[in-house]
């Protein structure tokens, strides 16, 4: 459920209608809700009721907006990031260092050094040489680092091939049949307290049994670590549970994965976390636009020629993803159409022979489902400048990312004196 609803005839965001926005800000512009990014962090909340007290750290790459991250820090939300800019964020939305968990294949020396000094609350190490190096950072410097040893249970997500993370010939984690032996190496060295299992199989999920599968490996894997002498106090389970990107879609619910979780780990006496994003933030946002043109020719759809991008929503280009697109203002009436934007790319197309709300030069339309992996993977291709994003809070809006228009990005640039 979310906040983006028809009133009287007009999209609304809360109780703002969309029109005022687009008025005031100018398309294409990201809207944010609040109402919903709090209620659906607080549906996943509940439905861990059956877990003992446990740790949910948003997935700052699903939607890194300092605004957004504030709304999840009152709702007592940490974070999973993945680089040392999405640390430096976290905190900036007054995430507590110690449940902030740092992911990611690529983190550097000095990013593994920023962490260390913030004093977060896990490191999960992806392959032994980062373990290695790691713990030589934290000894020169006098600390220790507290880590989880991310595992690749070679688990089919059943997800898009870009978006899967848990499969033998993914980047992410150690293979799960040496595991034990690395943890067991990592847990010797000084400057390192290995304490946990973290897992992670994809994103977008749409069925459960691949997430019961990858768990039921990691807790064999626990009793192992166990009985070879090991401490394992944690276990970080991920995300990826999916959120509907087309209407009437179904997929499992927090409440039913939940369940799933509270049986499947019911013997591991572990504290457990998870890395929630795109089924917090994804319902939570739309990319407003407005139609440039409608384009027709000797093709029985039209193109409807809208002005937000690929730039501004790579979804579709780079996944082949879905959005619902819907009129602002709907007439009622329908028809089949090709939704494009100005890029000069083929690729830069929303939705072909869409059957949707007619829509005409100068009228307004949203993408739905667009909280999550929407501004954050923006671009200035085409030299267009970065969209502006918006955060409803019932009757009132506030910007909370300008839009960078392309001169403040060219400003940026150097020409050398050699070129003068």
């Amino acid at each position: 459920m979310d906040h983006f609803q028809l009133r009287d005839g007009v999209m609304h965001a809360e109780d703002i209608p969309l029109p005022r926005i687009a008025q005031d800000i100018g398309t294409p512009v990201y809207v944010y809700s609040r109402a919903t990014l709090v209620r659906h962090a607080r549906v996943f909340r509940e439905a861990l009721g059956g877990v003992n007290n446990p740790h949910i750290a948003f997935a700052v790459k699903s939607n890194p907006n300092l605004a957004v991250l504030k709304v999840l820090s009152r709702e007592g939300y940490g974070a999973d990031v993945v680089s040392g800019g999405e640390l430096t964020r976290a905190l900036a939305a007054d995430m507590k260092p110690e449940d902030i968990v740092f992911s990611g294949v690529g983190k550097n020396a000095a990013e593994l050094l920023q962490g260390l000094d913030a004093d977060i609350g896990q490191f999960n190490l992806e392959s032994e040489e980062e373990g290695r190096e790691l713990a030589e950072i934290a000894a020169h410097a006098g600390k220790v680092a507290r880590c989880a040893l991310r595992v690749n249970p070679d688990v089919d997500a059943r997800t898009h091939a870009k978006i899967s993370t848990g499969k033998a010939e993914n980047k992410f984690g150690v293979p799960i049949d040496r595991a034990a032996e690395i943890y067991s190496a990592l847990a010797a060295l000084p400057g390192l307290e290995m304490r946990g299992i973290a897992v992670h199989i994809g994103s977008q999920l749409s069925t459960l049994e691949p997430l019961e599968t990858a768990f039921g490996k990691v807790g064999a894997l626990i009793a192992e670590l166990r009985a070879a002498g090991q401490s394992v106090t944690h276990a970080d389970l991920g995300g990826g549970l999916g959120v509907p990107y087309k209407a009437g879609e179904v997929l499992p619910s927090p409440a039913e994965y939940g369940a799933m979780v509270a049986r499947v780990t019911a013997d591991w006496d572990c504290a457990l976390s998870f890395e929630p994003g795109r089924v917090i933030a994804g319902n939570a946002g739309i990319l407003l636009t407005r139609v440039i043109r409608v384009k027709r020719s000797s093709n029985a759809s039209p193109f409807v020629v809208v002005d937000a991008a690929m730039n501004d929503l790579a979804r579709p280009a780079m996944y082949g993803a879905w959005h619902d697109i819907e009129a602002v203002e709907p007439t009622g009436g329908k028809g089949t159409s090709h939704i494009v934007g100005p890029i000069c790319e083929t690729g830069d197309t929303f939705a072909m022979n869409r059957e949707m709300d007619t829509l005409e030069a100068g009228d307004l339309a949203i993408f739905r489902t667009a909280g999550a992996y929407g501004a954050t993977m923006a671009s200035s291709y085409n030299s267009r400048g970065f969209v502006a994003e918006v955060l409803v809070d019932g009757d009132k809006y506030a910007v909370v990312a300008d839009r960078l228009p392309p001169a403040d990005i060219m400003g940026a640039e150097r020409v050398p004196d050699w070129l003068e």
